[in-house]
């Protein structure tokens, strides 16, 4: 179920009963306010922000998971509404005491001790060792087809005794030398800002740049077939730049969750590479520094959309460890608590998307916020119901909330044995409903971006929503059955994807697109479920 960064590389909408224009709303309605964890509440229950059956916080197990309730609740105070309350934004939400948290932080202490203490810095590239780039392994170069970065020897002026590694760095200082005084607040720090190029170095530099773009294009490609389509119809700078994105997301999985067989300590040995891919992370955002060439895209783009959060891309590190088990959270209590996951992975690469998309005249990137983390966490529901099955039978995980698997009568023990009843399939309309209520959420900001961005967004909102038909049409069987839509199904819907981008499409919405349900009828009917399972439980 990992593989959550490729579906939810963009924030989008979907159009609804001709409507659309009248859900979006201006700007004067979007609230802000912290947000409070566990307690029944009749806020919760107005908001459906927890699960079924909210408990009380000496009532939550913690057997099975890596942080216990207090940690836990500690991360979900510091959350921020957004819009009323099914919205959290989790942005650099951290709890020093988590396991996972610590334990990081130990492998960077120890990471940072094996550096020179006179200068600080991040090893060179390890391809100039004859080693594979970091986040580059077996699987990437097996889908892939080749080694990823060898290009890089192809424009070394070997000639003048220069390496891969004093190409990348000059071509780095090129790249420096056209970012505003402002993008790079440490960039002091860095040796050979102000360096002058010749015409024939510059044309290099073009020339390798333009390559590390096109192999994150063919990375992407290989790992996320859909989304590298609904990237063709994005202007180049733009398409270029959430490759880079995507190849900085797909590295960070594969450092995370590949498998380590010869390590003597995996997790130790992941957690000091982790440590290592932060730093260089922090360190290309302050100072504009790289090490090895698949960073030069990300620089650029860094350079082009200087607005560019690193914050995002912190916080999905850290809901990648949430995976890790022994680091991690093994399973969720509440909703909220996946809620947190949900930003963590998919929430987060919405917002790496945001500058790249940019915003409709009158919109700024705060309003837009909530519609682009409503469909990441709609895009992840969805992988989460969709591999429900996988996920038991390979990696012993559950995603669902324990107290929804609780108020439907379903228990761990029947998703490991593949049985499919009346209580999993009530359980499994109730998780779609919610799905389709931050689907629905999410609809409003399609008119939020500039028109150039709305068509891939368009097809990604759609190619994905169609997952949750197709679990309907298996008979809510996500144990035996796995949803899909298959490439001819999203080719053939390209047609309308462009056509609800459309100002017409508000006046004369598509055949299939008449009395779809508007926010607020998915809202009634999610909200309809949960108080008749609350009396249930009442009674």
């Amino acid at each position: 179920m990992r593989n959550c960064s490729k579906a939810v590389l963009a924030a989008a909408l979907a159009l609804s009963s001709g409507a659309a224009w009248s859900l979006i709303p201006s700007p004067a309605t979007f609230t802000h306010r912290r947000h409070t964890s566990f307690g029944v509440s009749q806020r919760r229950r107005d908001t459906v922000l927890m699960s079924v059956v909210p408990q009380k916080k000496d009532e939550l197990s913690t057997e099975t998971q890596g942080s216990s309730a207090e940690k836990i609740a500690n991360e979900l105070s510091k959350g921020v509404t957004l819009d009323g309350g099914p919205v959290i934004d989790f942005a650099s939400v951290k709890d020093s005491t988590s396991r996972a948290e610590i334990a990081l932080l130990d492998a960077r202490k120890k990471y940072e001790a094996t550096l020179d203490k006179g200068s600080n810095e991040v090893p060179t590239s390890r391809s100039s060792a004859g080693e594979r780039l970091m986040g580059i392994n077996d699987d990437v170069v097996a889908e892939v087809g080749y080694e990823i970065g060898v290009f890089v020897d192809e424009y070394v002026d070997a000639a003048s005794g220069e390496t891969a590694d004093e190409l990348v760095q000059k071509c780095a200082r090129y790249i420096r030398s056209k970012a505003s005084l402002d993008t790079f607040p440490q960039s002091w720090k860095v040796s050979g800002n102000g360096e002058a190029f010749t015409a024939d170095e510059i044309s290099r530099f073009d020339l390798l740049l333009a390559r590390a773009y096109d192999e994150s294009g063919i990375v992407t490609a290989a790992f996320a077939k859909t989304f590298y389509l609904g990237t063709q119809v994005l202007p180049e700078p733009s398409m270029k730049a959430i490759w880079a994105v995507y190849v900085w997301c797909r590295r960070t999985d594969e450092i995370v969750d590949a498998p380590r067989p010869e390590a003597q300590d995996p997790n130790g040995e992941m957690l000091t590479d982790l440590s290592e891919w932060e730093i260089r992370l922090e360190r290309l955002f302050d100072r504009g520094d790289v090490v090895d060439v698949l960073d030069l895209p990300l620089l650029d783009c860094k350079v082009k959309y200087p607005k560019l959060p690193i914050t995002p891309f912190s916080d999905m590190v850290r809901g990648m460890l949430m995976d890790i088990p022994g680091l991690g959270q093994e399973r969720y209590e509440t909703w909220d608590e996946l809620h947190l996951y949900c930003y963590r992975v998919a929430g987060t690469v919405g917002l790496m998307s945001m500058p790249v998309f940019g915003c409709a005249p009158g919109y700024t990137p705060e309003i837009a916020k909530e519609p682009a983390l409503s469909l990441g966490v709609a895009f992840q529901i969805t992988n989460i119901l969709r591999d429900i099955g996988e996920d038991a039978e390979t990696r012993e995980r559950v995603y669902l909330p324990q107290c929804d698997l609780k108020q439907f009568g379903v228990t761990e023990q029947q998703l490991m044995d593949k049985i499919v009843d009346e209580n999993y399939i009530n359980l499994m309309k109730f998780e779609i409903a919610r799905a389709r209520m931050y689907y629905a959420r999410a609809l409003r900001g399609v008119a939020m971006l500039r028109p150039e961005s709305r068509l891939p967004v368009q097809l990604s909102l759609d190619a994905y929503g169609k997952i949750l038909t197709k679990i309907e049409e298996n008979g809510y069987d996500t144990l035996t059955k796995r949803a899909y839509v298959g490439k001819w199904e999203k080719l053939a819907g390209i047609p309308s994807s462009w056509y609800r981008t459309l100002d017409v499409a508000n006046i004369l919405p598509l055949p299939e697109d008449w009395g779809k349900p508007t926010l607020d009828v998915y809202e009634k009917e999610l909200k309809d479920m949960y108080e008749k399972i609350w009396e249930e439980q009442s009674k």
